[in-house]
């Protein structure tokens, strides 16, 4: 079975606040993140929330990567999404985890796009799920 992606979704916990906290680094440590994965950067847009907390997006040619930082917890919500199988995120999340300090973390990985020699995707949304929880009317 082959999958057009893999997406890592983490939690970092235990993070240096001075860290989560400054726009400038963040964003510098997340584009530095995609490069060292060998990732085509695009672009990156990243903003500060008063009194504290980053939220930001570097958007690679192969896909995003995302954090949303809480400092008064010392926690950090990373997605790494890659496409194709030329990259690889968890070089990603390594080089992260080391540079926000982060002495917990919680993380798994989805393939996304899961396709079987035919090109059929393997799953699909569960309809009556979504309908059960309101997001399909």
């Amino acid at each position: 079975m082959q999958a057009l992606g893999k997406h890592i979704l983490a939690e970092f916990y235990k993070c240096d606040s001075a860290i989560l906290n400054d726009v400038a680094l963040i964003e510098q440590l997340m584009v530095e993140a995609a490069k060292r994965a060998r990732a085509t950067v695009i672009s990156s847009s990243f903003h500060h929330f008063s009194p504290f907390g980053v939220s930001g997006v570097v958007v690679i040619a192969e896909s995003h990567l995302t954090i949303h930082t809480w400092p008064e917890y010392g926690y950090a919500s990373i997605d790494i999404y890659t496409c194709g199988n030329t990259l690889d995120p968890w070089i990603s999340f390594k080089y992260l985890v080391k540079k926000l300090k982060a002495k917990e973390t919680s993380m798994m990985e989805v393939k996304r796009g899961l396709f079987d020699v035919e090109g059929t995707l393997k799953h699909k949304t569960d309809k009556i799920s979504n309908e059960k929880m309101g997001v399909i009317k």
